[in-house]
């Protein structure tokens, strides 16, 4: 018999949790973009004009220099917990935003997507309840599915997580969630940051009720006009867990980001970690300790705000010009990468993308972001890596597709 007529059979049986596992639709649309001519307002990554990249070049000569006495142990196996200058540099970063940490509870992740797969795998059952926000950052979703949690949404508005209706769900709910997850400030997908006040109530809830807190915060640097309230993780030391990372203050290639954690929590998030990977690259970790010294970040991260916020202007003005007689609505975030925007009655913004693909720019659909009942008329822009002329192009390309759909 010819082999090749031979039926072919796998061996291989996927776990359960595996079917969980779901392609990145931002991923996904980012092929799109490819394309010549297209666009691109789908992605989240920060504009590579900021990368510092003189003096990314002058720590990694620094840190393999001839006589250089870290070049060997730089290129070494590391400990899995993280260098220790870099952890007590995020120490005294949080201590400055008024969150007194221990080095000894911050762990050196390989980008904070990773710190979010740490705890979910420490924290998460199968079944076991996990509160959102709606909207919430599709990574979390797709970090947490594996673990086979049940996913409940939080009732939100424009400042965040409704304290109410927090209260409420808490109330009617069976078996107590394992936590909640938040981002403070300027929210992906929404843009929208919690206000001081907000910001007292929902935890004032989470405390009464028990209920611990995961405070993702990348962006938190990334204000415009004024600094973003004081940290959860300051307010609630031992009910918080937070997140940090240097891929929208450094250079998202780096991969490093950080966990802060209770003390009680660490030791099973470093066991968790060496099981992944062992440790975070000590390469990546040498250089950004080198890059860090003589307060570079106070130089260097104003720059990124003035870019960021006269983009934000920018798209800010093409919506108001472009969009003007359409019921369109749209956030005006504070800081951060993304404005959010939702399309006239009827429309659906997956249906509609392909039109505006035609039309020359591509977007996110919003429907991804929640865990339940997408409001299917949402969307997501970035505006951090367009020049203003290419904002004003691409949302006056948008305002015509929606007005060609609602015509």
């Amino acid at each position: 018999m010819n082999p090749t007529d031979m039926k072919t059979t796998t061996p291989w049986h996927l776990a359960r949790r595996a079917e969980g596992m779901n392609p990145s639709a931002i991923r996904e649309i980012l092929k799109i973009t490819e394309r010549p001519g297209i666009l691109n307002f789908a992605g989240g990554l920060p504009s590579p004009d900021t990368f510092p990249v003189e003096a990314m070049r002058a720590a990694c000569a620094t840190v393999l220099g001839e006589g250089s006495a870290i070049a060997r142990p730089a290129l070494q196996y590391a400990a899995s917990e993280g260098l220790a200058e870099l952890r007590q540099w995020v120490a005294a970063e949080m201590a400055a935003h008024g969150a007194q940490v221990s080095p000894d509870q911050v762990l050196i992740t390989t980008g904070s997507q990773q710190g979010l797969d740490l705890i979910a795998k420490v924290l998460i059952d199968e079944g076991a309840p996990v509160l959102v926000e709606t909207p919430t950052y599709l990574g979390a979703l797709q970090a947490f599915m594996p673990m086979q949690p049940a996913i409940a949404s939080v009732a939100s508005d424009d400042q965040g997580v409704q304290p109410d209706a927090l209260r409420a769900q808490l109330e009617s709910m069976s078996e107590p969630p394992r936590f909640m997850y938040l981002l403070p400030n300027f929210q992906n997908p929404t843009g929208r940051t919690m206000p001081e006040a907000r910001r007292q109530a929902v935890l004032a809830v989470c405390r009464e009720k028990g209920l611990p807190i995961v405070e993702d915060n990348p962006y938190g640097e990334l204000w415009f006009d004024q600094p973003t309230p004081t940290p959860l993780l300051a307010r609630w030391p031992e009910g918080v867990i937070y997140l940090g990372s240097f891929s929208k203050i450094l250079a998202p290639g780096l991969r490093l980001g950080y966990v802060i954690a209770p003390p009680e929590l660490y030791p099973k998030l470093l066991q968790a970690k060496q099981a992944a990977d062992l440790h975070t690259p000590g390469f990546n970790q040498r250089v950004v300790v080198e890059v860090l010294k003589n307060d570079f970040l106070l130089r260097h991260v104003p720059g990124i705000r003035a870019l960021y916020k006269s983009q934000r202007d920018a798209m800010m003005d093409a919506l108001e010009q472009h969009m003007a007689g359409l019921d369109v609505q749209w956030t005006q975030p504070q800081g951060g990468m993304f404005v959010w925007l939702r399309l006239p009655e009827g429309l659906d913004a997956q249906t509609l993308l392909p039109q505006a693909v035609e039309a020359g720019m591509a977007y996110v659909p919003g429907a991804p972001f929640y865990a339940h009942e997408p409001d299917r008329r949402t969307l997501r822009l970035s505006f951090v890596t367009s020049t203003t002329a290419q904002i004003e192009q691409g949302m006056a390309a948008l305002a015509r597709v929606v007005r060609q759909a609602v015509s």
